[in-house]
């Protein structure tokens, strides 16, 4: 069975997560009602996306 022969550096192990962070979701605003939501998704306020409405606005 494989065994590492030396022990793992912290900057190595660092280096090797440097790409792991999460980000932020973009948002932008909705061009009906100006509120923010994600890119390529119906605006969850108005419902609208693209022009059309395809969806109920959400019940707040």
């Amino acid at each position: 069975m494989a065994v590492p022969k030396r022990r793992t550096s912290v900057s190595k192990r660092n280096k090797r997560r440097a790409h792991d962070s999460l980000t932020a979701p973009s948002l932008v605003p909705c061009p009906q009602c100006g509120e923010p939501r994600m890119r390529h998704r119906a605006c969850p306020t108005c419902g609208v996306y693209r022009g059309r409405k395809v969806t109920e606005p959400r019940g707040e």
